[in-house]
C-alpha cells in the first residue's frame, strides 16, 4: 500500500474553500486535467481517466460539518482518498489531500502522484481566488 499527502495554504475562509472544493460540478477545474467526474446517483460517482480512457465506478461524500470530502473505488479496493479543510485565521484555510493506493496497479508512483496533488491544489487555490476575488468586487 503506498500512501501520499500534501497541504496548501489558501486565501479564503474554510467554508468557501470548502464549497468550492466539493462541487461535483466544478471538480474539473481543479482535479489533475486527466481526471473527470460525473455524478451518477450520489454518493455514486464515475470518473473518467485520459490517459487509460476508462470509467471507474467510484464513491465521493462530502461532510459538511468536518469540511471533509471522502472519496473510493466502489468495485475493487484500488484506492481511496480524503481532502479536509481548515481554517487558520485571519481568512486563510488549510487544504490537505491524502490518498491511498491499495493496489499496486492504481499507483502511478510517489512522483507523478505528489506533482498531480500539488498541481490541483494550486489550481484549487485559484478557483478559491476567482471566488473571493468576485465576491469583494
Amino acid at each position: 500500500m503506498a500512501e501520499y499527502e500534501r497541504s496548501r495554504t489558501m486565501p479564503g475562509q474554510p467554508e468557501h474553500v470548502f464549497d468550492q472544493a466539493s462541487n461535483v460540478n466544478q471538480l474539473d477545474a481543479w482535479l489533475p486535467d486527466a481526471l473527470h467526474v460525473q455524478a451518477d446517483d450520489p454518493p455514486a460517482v464515475t470518473v473518467h481517466e485520459d490517459d487509460a480512457d476508462r470509467d471507474t465506478a467510484a464513491t465521493m461524500r462530502a461532510e459538511n460539518e468536518q469540511m471533509r470530502i471522502e472519496w473510493g473505488t466502489r468495485e475493487r479496493g484500488g484506492y481511496a482518498g480524503w481532502l479536509q479543510v481548515a481554517g487558520i485565521g485571519s481568512g486563510a484555510s488549510e487544504v490537505t489531500v491524502h490518498l491511498s493506493f491499495f493496489d499496486e496497479s492504481h499507483d502511478p508512483g510517489e512522483r507523478k502522484v505528489c506533482d498531480a496533488l500539488d498541481h490541483s491544489l494550486r489550481r484549487l487555490e485559484e478557483q478559491v481566488r476567482m471566488r473571493v476575488d468576485n465576491t469583494a468586487g
